[in-house]
């Protein structure tokens, strides 16, 4: 009779503190998550914060926390975190426990290795009581985005063709025409545009008269992408490291030429994720606001293409715009169709430049 009061007691007691440490142990407790930055380059290191607040008079016996993050991201060891990796995402999983009123700050390092848009939206908490008699779980919105910029190459890692286009911009920033200038007519020479013929002075005169442009210090320049490694390539990138390759070059490209006071764009063939909001195409222009937005629309990048690149140089050459625009083409190959279109743009009046990346000759064999 003696033990089966006992059993019963043994009972109420393990009920008891079911209920008042394990039912409620998700009461009154808050988890927040940030970054120590929003943006950031490939290679740098950035810290995670969580913080976890219990309010209530009792104790959390013990706490797990669970969370789904890109692989890319890689966190330093500890012994409180549990790691599980995979190729695309990893899950961390941290057991603790928690005092009464306590708040607790939980720094974790972490090291960018690979561009891209990453969102966290969410982390699973779990509490219990001694006994796990009682083990509530709450699902915890975060809505938390990281951005990894494409890494800034030094001057050592930059194709040669880098430093001879740079110079020869920099030469004609003081001799580049300004469409929107007009300083009177001249005698129509080869290669003009139709769009500045002077209808009126070549119907007085009987010869093809064209508008004459004053000169302006700021070319406009358009950094435009293939993510196509071959002429054979078909939707699904085969080489991913060439074509970061040749984002960190194009990112290096807007950088200086930004940081110069001059105007850059970036557009590119490839597809992007619908929910990173990357632009497919950015105009010209100055400013560190505006690099931002063409080092994230970098970031958006994925490895699919959405059109061929000819395809996309013939719509650059049916844009309507008056300025004359440098076009500076990052491509690993030249095919016959790529080369009538950039026959198309130079017909408009825009100069063209294709970069020589290093690894274009290989993807060619």
């Amino acid at each position: 009779m003696a033990m089966l009061w006992l059993l019963l007691a043994c009972g109420g007691v393990l009920v008891l503190q079911g209920l008042i440490l394990g039912r409620g142990s998700l009461r009154r407790l808050t988890y927040e998550r940030h970054f120590s930055t929003e943006t950031c380059y490939v290679g740098d290191r950035i810290e995670m914060v969580e913080v976890i607040e219990n309010g209530k008079m009792f104790p959390v016996p013990w706490l797990r926390l669970e969370a789904m993050l890109p692989s890319s991201l890689m966190f330093k060891r500890s012994r409180e975190t549990s790691i599980s990796e995979g190729n695309i995402y990893q899950n961390h999983t941290s057991l603790f426990m928690l005092r009464p009123r306590t708040r607790i700050t939980r720094t974790h390092q972490i090291q960018c290795t690979r561009r891209g848009i990453y969102r966290m939206d969410s982390a699973t908490m779990t509490g219990g009581d001694l006994f796990a008699v009682y083990t509530p779980s709450r699902q915890i919105t975060l809505s938390k985005r990281l951005v990894v910029y494409p890494e800034l190459l030094g001057d050592d890692r930059l194709p040669s063709s880098w430093k001879t286009w740079q110079g020869e911009l920099a030469v004609r920033r003081w001799v580049v025409e300004d469409p929107f200038l007009i300083t009177g007519i001249r005698e129509y020479a080869a290669g003009d545009p139709m769009n500045r013929i002077h209808w009126k002075a070549t119907a007085r005169t009987g010869e093809l008269q064209v508008h004459k442009h004053g000169y302006t210090a700021d070319p406009r320049v358009m950094i435009c992408l293939n993510i196509e490694v071959s002429e054979q390539m078909w939707n699904v990138v085969t080489r991913p490291e060439m074509v970061e390759d040749a984002l960190s070059y194009a990112a290096t490209c807007a950088a200086s030429l930004i940081h110069q006071g001059m105007a850059a764009g970036f557009t590119h063939n490839a597809s992007v994720n619908p929910e990173s909001q990357a632009m497919l195409r950015l105009d010209p222009d100055y400013g560190t606001a505006h690099l931002e937005n063409v080092l994230e629309a970098m970031a958006g990048v994925d490895m699919k293409t959405r059109m061929s690149f000819h395809e996309m140089l013939r719509l650059e050459a049916e844009r309507e715009s008056e300025e004359t625009v440098d076009y500076l083409l990052i491509t690993a190959h030249l095919s016959e169709a790529v080369r009538e279109s950039i026959h198309g743009l130079e017909n408009k009046g825009h100069r063209v430049s294709v970069a020589e990346w290093p690894d274009a000759r290989e993807a060619a064999v």
